[in-house]
C-alpha cells in the first residue's frame, strides 16, 4: 500500500466517527465536565469496537 492508499483508507466514515468521539470526549475531560474515569470507558469502547470490526474485515477476506 502507498501513501495515497493509506490516506484514503483512513478517510472512511467509521474511522472519522471514532476520532470525533475520541476528541470530543476528551475536550470534556479537559475541561472539566466529564470525569476522566468516564473519558476512559467510552474512548476504550470505541477504539474496541473499532479495532474489533477492522480485525474482523480483515479475517473474512
Amino acid at each position: 500500500m502507498n501513501y495515497k492508499d493509506n490516506l484514503a483508507a483512513l478517510i472512511k466514515v467509521k474511522t472519522i466517527v471514532t476520532l470525533a468521539v475520541i476528541l470530543v470526549f476528551s475536550v470534556l475531560s479537559f475541561t472539566g465536565r466529564i470525569s476522566a474515569d468516564n473519558v476512559m470507558i467510552i474512548v476504550s469502547s470505541v477504539i474496541s469496537f473499532y479495532f474489533g470490526t477492522q480485525h474482523e474485515k480483515d479475517v473474512t477476506k
